[in-house]
């Protein structure tokens, strides 16, 4: 897409290496440049090679004017010759058009001296990838091989973000997504979405290739809209050919292919290259997905199934505020490793009793009705303590009959304060409130009727007393002894502890 990734551009990320950004020298050039993820900045080198390949194109050396001993591999352990006859090989067995030229083989060159740590890093990921993008690939009838430029769309991180606000492991443009099918909006961003992102790449691909019967030039169109291939086509005198039209292309896009080539012929020649990826957590094969039934937050699967909050995030960043949202209409599912799933499946009932308990608890309630003789009229300086304290109602009961999500109060709204109609509500905010008895967290007002005394003593804390009690909290403790403002506690104090 435009503006997308490249592998060998975000090598220092922090998400993968660990720096904030790269300063890259070559004969006193010096560049930089920046893109983004949702976890931080990713440096882009774009600018650098394509320079690199300007101002050294005239060179005569293999190593294209890079310094030998910092910027290519010896020539007895790596020649052209070699290079030649390992690219013939690759061009025999797949559909792309492999072939050797200096641009190609000085990537090549650079990637393999400087980024094989980096290399290392994704074969790991590819790991998990790979088996996912293959079956997809294969579903659509296209090369196997187009799995390596999510390789060099996003260096295989889901929550890659471009300047341009490409995103995702393929980097579809807002608009490019919902075309091709990918729900966008402010719970979900399935460009996120390992596996309808990919779907959303494979027709898309499917449908540029149609238009260029090359894929050379689809690749081209995909990083840079078919719009400007077309040109490039034209200015070149009408080429076909990739390589006869690159100048006429912008900038990234003359990057874009080399890119790709490099990359499909470093994870083909791997073993040959002496590369081992890293450790990666997971396969694919060892993850699952179930349907989601009502809406879930991420906290909650997290408490109930042991997932590491990060390793839950990482499986499913389609969902942008930690939350799955539910609807009659769409199927969202919960990408999990397969070792829990059982898990989440003997927990799904208590998931979403939760949640209708929620439900329950602040769904507005079309039973009570406001009216002049039920409700009470917020003024200057109320909250809902004071109200529900005033009106001898609990904060729940409060809050239920209201529809009450927060604390927050407009002066001047009315709010349900009792199920009764008989008698109009004449109590005002300016009635103190009766505040030897708390109403707010308890069931049943007569619970105070019952209580012991506890005398603090050198060294207690609200919080180390409310451990001395079942079910008592600090913020209890505080309401009813009213002693809100209170920071310490003096030896000697006496404290209600009401029974339940």
């Amino acid at each position: 897409m435009k503006n997308s990734f490249f592998l060998y551009f975000l090598v220092l990320s922090p998400l993968i290496f660990g720096q904030n950004s790269l300063q890259y020298n070559i004969k006193g050039y010096k560049y930089a440049s920046n893109y983004y993820t949702n976890n931080g900045l990713i440096t882009n080198l774009s600018t650098d090679l394509i320079l690199i390949d300007k101002k050294l194109s005239n060179a005569k050396r293999v190593n294209w004017g890079i310094d030998e001993s910092t910027e290519t591999l010896n020539e007895n352990e790596f020649s052209s010759l070699l290079l030649i006859k390992q690219l013939e090989d690759l061009n025999n067995s797949t559909p792309f058009n492999v072939v050797h030229n200096p641009t190609l083989e000085r990537f090549i060159r650079v990637y393999l001296k400087n980024r094989r740590e980096n290399l290392s890093n994704l074969m790991g990921k590819a790991k998990y990838y790979f088996p996912m993008f293959e079956e997809h690939l294969d579903k659509y009838n296209l090369p196997l091989e187009i799995k390596y430029l999510a390789i060099v769309e996003s260096a295989l991180m889901p929550d890659a973000i471009s300047s341009a606000g490409a995103k995702g492991l393929w980097q579809f443009m807002l608009g490019t997504g919902k075309e091709y099918g990918l729900e966008i909006n402010s719970y979900v961003d399935e460009r996120y979405d390992r596996i309808k992102s990919t779907e959303a790449a494979c027709k898309y691909l499917s449908n540029l290739y149609k238009i260029f019967k090359d894929w050379d030039l689809a690749l081209a169109a995909y990083n840079s809209g078919s719009g400007n291939v077309k040109k490039a086509i034209l200015r070149s005198g009408g080429k076909q050919n990739y390589w006869e039209i690159r100048q006429f292309l912008p900038r990234e896009t003359r990057s874009y292919v080399p890119a790709f080539y490099a990359t499909f012929y470093i994870f083909e020649y791997a073993k040959i290259l002496q590369l081992k990826p890293n450790y990666s957590e997971l396969t694919y094969f060892e993850v699952d997905t179930v349907q989601i039934k009502s809406s879930l937050d991420f906290n909650t699967i997290q408490k109930r199934t042991s997932i590491k909050i990060k390793l839950l995030k990482d499986l499913n960043p389609q969902y942008k505020k930690e939350y799955i949202p539910y609807s009659k209409n769409k199927l969202y599912v919960l990408t999990l490793p397969k070792n829990l799933i059982p898990k989440f499946i003997e927990n799904e009932r208590f998931f979403y009793q939760t949640s209708l308990q929620n439900k329950s608890l602040y769904g507005k309630s079309n039973s009570i009705k406001i009216t002049e003789l039920n409700s009470y009229k917020v003024e200057q300086g109320d909250n809902l303590k004071s109200i529900a304290v005033r009106h001898q109602i609990t904060l729940e009961q409060l809050k239920k009959w209201n529809g009450l999500q927060t604390n927050y109060l407009i002066e001047g709204q009315r709010l349900v304060v009792t199920k009764s109609t008989a008698n109009k509500i004449v109590i005002s905010s300016k009635t103190p409130p009766d505040l030897t008895t708390n109403y707010l967290d308890i069931k049943d007002q007569n619970i105070h009727k019952n209580y012991e005394t506890y005398i603090v003593k050198e060294g207690d804390t609200l919080f180390n007393i409310s451990r001395r009690y079942l079910k008592v909290s600090v913020e209890e403790l505080r309401d009813w002894n009213q002693i809100n403002n209170l920071k310490f506690l003096k030896p000697g104090t006496k404290l209600k502890i009401f029974k339940s």
